[in-house]
């Protein structure tokens, strides 16, 4: 497999953090809005979901719950945000461990420390 010069391989998307996602998954944290034990596959936002909260909340709230930014990716598009880590009422657990392992899995160097940063705040929240 050939890197390009970011570790990813070449044609693989990029992705830079979003603060802001960050900062509204700590303030989740904070107030005690996450859940601890969810089977993400079952859990994490469907189209359906994601278009229902779209119609009420908007873009700039919708990607709060996404920890990636699609490097190039048109403004308002869904492809624009990436590693979601919530069902956009409160962060889990376990969305947080599918973002690290996706992550780390496709060398997103950057999205994998946050989301494992987040991971380590929730879990001394909750110790």
């Amino acid at each position: 497999m050939v890197r390009a010069p970011g570790g990813n391989a070449r044609g693989m998307a990029s992705y830079s953090i979003n603060k802001v996602a960050v900062d509204r998954a700590r303030r989740l944290i904070a107030g005690r809005q996450y859940v601890l034990d969810s089977d993400w596959g079952a859990v994490q936002p469907r189209a359906a979901a994601e278009n229902a909260y779209l119609e009420s909340h908007g873009w700039p709230a919708y990607g709060e719950w996404f920890l990636g930014l699609t490097d190039g990716a048109t403004e308002e598009t869904k492809g624009r945000y990436a590693f979601a880590h919530g069902d956009f009422r409160r962060l889990h657990r376990s969305g947080l461990i599918a973002c690290v392992y996706r992550a780390a899995e496709w060398r997103h160097k950057e999205i994998e420390l946050a989301a494992h940063e987040l991971l380590q705040e929730l879990d001394r929240a909750t110790a």
